[in-house]
């Protein structure tokens, strides 16, 4: 069986990836940093699924865990096949009310986990000769910038340009891609208005938001042999944006 490690694995787009990854056969490996019951509860869910489930509370914007985080998953699995950046935050306020901290909190979790994990669990990857490292990110690092969002929209682009760098890295060894998200119907977007979704769901060609299965089975497809030449790429699934 192979083994896929998903940060922020536990709740929204990350446990459905899990869930599609879980149906294919695959160990899993999910990273979680707050909310140890839910985390305890897909667990169990995933675990109907005849594999191997291990949970670990880890900050992977903090290099020492990551460290400890690589050093656990090689005594127990020995080899890494997929690993999806998926954890991601965001703090959406005005200008005037955005802080440093903040700021630094968001590039933290958007962008610093996703450099560690690809530098150590990347690197073990290339050194057994294969590996797939899938980055989740968002149109919002290309051409839906939002004000509010503006720390996020940065991270997001960093993140683009952390998988080309990193697929020149690893070449040819492991991949390395990024799906850019449009809006998903997850909790990260529960407390907008649906005077504003309205307004977004307008912009988008199929008219409304995805589900997060239809992206998880996306990052599916890019570790299968149909797209065994697909490197190096930003893929945009957001069911069509009008321009």
């Amino acid at each position: 069986m192979k083994n896929a490690l998903i940060t922020g694995g536990t709740k929204g787009l990350g446990k459905a990836i899990a869930k599609v990854f879980a149906l294919h056969n695959y160990n899993l490996i999910l990273t979680y940093l707050n909310d140890d019951e839910s985390a305890l509860h897909t667990k169990q869910e995933l675990e109907q699924f005849d594999i191997k489930v291990t949970i670990i509370k880890s900050d992977v914007s903090d290099e020492q865990e990551v460290i400890k985080l690589l050093d656990n998953i090689k005594s127990s699995f020995q080899t890494i096949d997929v690993l999806i950046n998926n954890a991601g935050i965001s703090i959406d306020t005005t200008l005037e009310d955005k802080t440093v901290d903040n700021f630094k909190k968001i590039l933290d979790t958007n962008l610093i986990g996703p450099f560690l994990t690809s530098k150590y669990i990347g690197k073990y990857m290339y050194n057994q000769g294969y590996g797939e490292i899938i980055n989740i990110s968002s149109t919002n690092a290309i051409d839906t910038y939002y004000q509010e969002s503006l720390d996020y929209d940065a991270s997001k682009a960093g993140l683009n340009s952390l998988t080309l760098n990193f697929a020149n890295i690893y070449a040819p060894l492991v991949k390395v891609n990024a799906i850019a998200c449009g809006w998903i119907n997850t909790d990260m977007n529960k407390n907008m208005s649906q005077e504003f979704k309205d307004k977004e769901i307008s912009k988008i060609l199929l008219n409304r938001f995805a589900e997060p299965e239809e992206i998880a089975n996306v990052v599916y497809f890019l570790t299968t042999k149909e797209a065994s030449y697909i490197n190096g790429s930003i893929i945009r699934v957001d069911g069509g944006v009008r321009r």
